[in-house]
């Protein structure tokens, strides 16, 4: 079982133990975060990190953006991991709960395409291919319906599932509107689900957080992406430049300022994971902010403490 398959696993049996005790709000001994697939790594790390420098203890659940806010809205966690910013519909959601919150950006993410490591053809996909492949009601179902000179090699697909993030950002990005998507394709809230299936066919495609492909690289291959100026490969540097376009995207997580004085620990937590973002943020191979956009973060965190 792969690192974070067993993280899940972890996370699941954590957030069960401590259930009982949610009700309509928190532990106020346990640090509890739900949320994105694609930020929980980046949560994770803070956590044992936090813990190695003598801090209290954070389970982290990974049920993807969109269930991250549905128990956060509910009063059911502290802080909600997100590769997105919150909804409209959400937000009220929390407002008609109660639930007041301050939003930080973490890291930045280049969401990446990936092929397996036995796939000889494809180097670079553009935005109108990508289109092709997963816009509504898409046929495509072989290599060469994507591009002639690709082989006779049935494609198969895997993607974020609905509840993620990742499949609201990726759709609105590739078929121009937010859960725009051809339905006939294995959905999962765990990345790693991708990172079997695509590794296991040599005519499978998915895409993910960059974070998946760096850790699993040995068996899987990263597509470069031509947004209309060119092939760019994502990379810390290409997310960080600008240059991958469109794909790159904030993360963030969402804190409930009520349980800043309510759950033990949990203000300090926050201002270390944000303090520290850089260097979690490269220990869990996402692609870290600049001093200045920390700068900001800790500035809005403070003015919600305040």
């Amino acid at each position: 079982m792969g690192s974070r398959a067993h993280l899940a696993l972890l996370c699941a049996a954590c957030l069960a133990a401590i259930g009982a005790g949610c009700g309509g709000g928190t532990s106020s001994s346990v640090i509890t975060a739900d949320g994105s697939s694609t930020v929980g790594p980046f949560t994770t790390k803070a956590a044992e990190d936090w813990k190695a420098a003598g801090g209290s203890d954070v389970t982290v659940g990974i049920s993807g953006t969109g269930g991250g806010f549905e128990r956060f809205c509910a009063g059911e966690t502290d802080i909600s991991n997100a590769s997105r910013a919150i909804k409209d519909e959400e937000a009220a959601i929390c407002a008609e709960n109660g639930v007041e919150y301050v939003e930080l950006q973490v890291a930045t993410d280049a969401l990446t395409n990936v092929v397996s490591s036995e796939n000889d053809w494809a180097t670079c996909v553009t935005l109108e291919q990508l289109n092709a492949i997963w816009k509504p009601g898409s046929k495509v179902s072989n290599w060469n319906q994507v591009d002639p000179s690709y082989p006779d090699v049935p494609l198969k697909l895997y993607g974020a599932g609905t509840d993620s993030g990742t499949f609201d950002y990726f759709t609105d990005v590739v078929n121009g509107e937010e859960g725009a998507s051809r339905s006939d394709f294995s959905a999962t809230e765990d990345d790693n689900v991708t990172v079997q299936g695509v590794s296991g066919d040599r005519g499978a495609l998915g895409y993910f957080g960059f974070s998946y492909f760096e850790e699993n690289q040995d068996t899987l291959q990263a597509l470069e992406v031509d947004g209309g100026g060119g092939c760019v490969p994502p990379s810390v540097e290409t997310a960080q430049d600008g240059s991958y376009t469109p794909l790159a995207r904030p993360l963030f997580i969402y804190v409930k300022t009520s349980s800043l004085a309510d759950t033990d620990g949990l203000a300090d937590f926050v201002r270390y994971t944000v303090e520290n973002a850089k260097v979690i943020a490269e220990e869990a191979r996402f692609v870290p902010l600049h001093q200045a956009q920390i700068d900001a973060q800790l500035q809005k965190f403070e003015d919600a403490t305040a």
